[in-house]
């Protein structure tokens, strides 16, 4: 251990870009495709996986890092998040989530605060990118999400507008009308595969939806283009609405909550659906949630659903290490668990060259003092796109601030 933290010490004493060949050797490697972690050497070249097993061949060149069996898995990747568009939840001012105009079309791209405090805090936990999104309205559909790089850059790294998000069921009105509002959007997404903008906007449902160009684009890109919709629903008979939806209009499809959705697994699997869980949520917020239950997981494992992980906890988006660890004490699989957080959210969302630790992909990587899934535990390194990354945020330089009593007042040291 001492001879990682002295190697960590001269890494962050050179410039922060690495353009040498780099080796991350005996590392317990959870590659986050499923499959056993085993101890394996990573190669990196640039900012890409060149070579992943044992007996790699090095040249003079290459940098070795000594991870000496410490937990290695990809980079997380947060599927739903505020992170770059909210500061503080209370003050409007600093909330970029929201629009008074627009609805299906409204993006948050332009928005995005690469200084916002809450990244440094959770790339320091292991999060190296994450999925921002807008916030819930009275609408049936809030808005696009966009893919973002958590590496602090101003110079903006991300995907723009890769998913649309909405609700199903428990609302500011009748889930019959969310319902009903719900086709009427996608009927209009599909009118847009055959009819100019303009004429849809003419139409009277248009009107009275107060729909712009912006929103008709949008959801022609969900109904014809195979943008992913994910919809928040929990009762087991809006989960089979969701689903008779995608059929209909062949969507792709993530459910979100689905705490009833162990009624209806059998219809979940056969569509083919991924869905996203907060994995400690037990306790209903609402009539919705009846079902709620700590097994959720461990029975969407076993009925082999694709499984991503959310957490309440605003800003803390690591927290889905704890969510996925509670999920794993209650009967998921370990590497489901890594997956959920990795592979999967970078395969349901079209993230091609993340979300596992393989060669061609990114180096997002992340080496871990201990087991992944415990809150105790911390990365070590955080590699993304194969630049180490400075782990210090603001909640580490406050406790540095105020434990370090060199050269203080008394007042300080008691």
């Amino acid at each position: 251990m001492k001879k990682l933290f002295t190697t960590l010490s001269l890494l962050f004493l050179v410039a922060p870009v690495i353009s040498e060949t780099v080796l991350l050797k005996g590392g317990l490697v959870h590659s986050g495709n499923g499959g056993a972690a085993i101890i394996q050497d990573i190669l990196i070249s640039e900012n890409t996986i060149v070579g992943v097993g044992n007996n790699l061949i090095i040249d003079g060149n290459t940098r070795v890092i000594e991870v000496s069996g410490l937990p290695v898995t990809p980079g997380l990747i947060s599927p739903m998040s505020n992170l770059g568009i909210v500061e503080i939840n209370s003050l409007d001012v600093t909330r970029d989530d929201e629009s008074e105009l627009l609805s299906a079309g409204f993006s948050i791209f332009n928005a995005f605060n690469p200084h916002s405090t809450g990244i440094p805090w959770n790339r320091s936990n292991g999060v190296t990118s994450a999925i921002s999104t807008p916030s819930e309205t009275s609408f049936p559909i809030f808005g696009l999400g966009s893919h973002f790089i958590l590496d602090g850059s101003l110079e903006i790294k991300g995907s723009k507008d890769i998913a649309m998000f909405g609700r199903l069921g428990a609302s500011y009105g009748s889930r019959a009308e969310t319902l009903s509002l719900l086709e009427s959007l996608l009927d209009i997404g599909k009118m847009a595969n055959s009819m100019p903008v303009e004429e849809i906007l003419e139409l009277n449902i248009a009107d009275q939806l107060e729909l712009q160009a912006q929103d008709i684009i949008a959801l022609g890109k969900v109904v014809n283009e195979d943008m992913p919709l994910v919809i928040e629903t929990n009762r087991a008979v809006d989960i089979l609405q969701a689903l008779a939806m995608k059929q209909k209009y062949d969507l792709n499809l993530v459910l979100e909550s689905v705490e009833e959705a162990p009624m209806v697994l059998d219809q979940i699997k056969a569509s083919n659906t991924p869905v996203i869980i907060d994995p400690m949520d037990n306790i209903p917020n609402s009539f919705d949630e009846l079902g709620s239950s700590l097994d959720l997981g461990k029975m969407l494992d076993q009925a082999g659903i694709p499984i991503m992980f959310s957490t309440q906890r605003s800003h803390n988006y690591h927290l889905m290490r704890q969510g996925s660890g509670n999920a794993v004490a209650h009967g998921m699989s370990y590497e489901t668990a890594i997956k959920g957080m990795t592979q999967t959210v970078a395969q349901t969302f079209n993230l091609d060259n993340r979300g596992s630790i393989e060669p061609g992909k990114l180096a997002d990587i992340i080496v871990w003092d201990g087991d992944p899934l415990e809150p105790a535990s911390f990365p070590k390194i955080v590699m993304i796109e194969g630049q180490l990354q400075d782990l210090s945020s603001r909640s580490s330089k406050l406790t540095e601030r105020y434990t370090n009593t060199e050269n203080k007042p008394s007042s300080y040291k008691h």
